[in-house]
C-alpha cells in the first residue's frame, strides 16, 4: 500500500516505517517517537514537558481523590483541581513560546520575557486560589 500526500514530505518516511501486513506497528511508531524526542528536542523543553508531567499527575491524583473520597470541603478541592489544570495551561504556553521552532511566531517576546511572564501569571494564579479558599 503505498501512501500519497500532496506535499510528498513526509510519504517516503511513512512507507519506510510501515511493516509488510501495511500499517506501522505499534512499537515502530513509540520507539521512533521516543527516538525523535530525545535527539530533536532542546533540554529546556524536556524540563517544561518533565513539569507538565507532573501537573497532570496531580490533577489526575486529585480527581481520583474526589472520586473516591468526596468533596466535602469542596471549595479545596475546586481550589487545588483549578490550581493544576490553570498551572498546566501556563506550562503549555511556555513550552509553547520557549519552543525554537516557533520564533518566527512569536519573534518580539524573548524565552526570558516568557518565563517572566510564566511566573507573574503564577503569582497571580495563586493568589486567586488562596482567595478562593477563604
Amino acid at each position: 500500500a503505498v501512501v500519497s500526500t500532496q506535499s510528498g514530505h513526509y510519504g517516503r518516511e511513512f512507507r519506510d516505517m510501515v511493516s509488510s501486513v501495511g500499517a506501522p506497528s505499534l512499537v515502530d511508531v513509540v520507539s521512533r517517537l521516543y527516538n525523535e524526542y530525545n535527539t530533536k528536542t532542546p533540554q529546556k523543553l524536556k524540563i517544561i514537558d518533565a513539569y507538565l508531567g507532573y501537573i497532570m499527575i496531580t490533577g489526575v491524583i486529585q480527581f481520583v481523590y474526589c472520586c473516591l473520597v468526596g468533596t466535602f470541603p469542596f471549595n479545596s478541592f475546586l481550589s487545588g483541581f483549578i490550581s493544576t489544570v490553570a498551572s498546566f495551561v501556563l506550562g503549555v504556553c511556555l513550552r509553547i513560546q520557549s519552543n525554537p521552532q516557533n520564533t518566527a511566531v512569536f519573534k518580539d517576546i524573548t524565552v526570558e520575557r516568557a518565563f517572566a511572564d510564566f511566573i507573574f501569571a503564577h503569582c497571580v494564579l495563586h493568589l486567586v486560589v488562596l482567595n478562593f479558599i477563604g
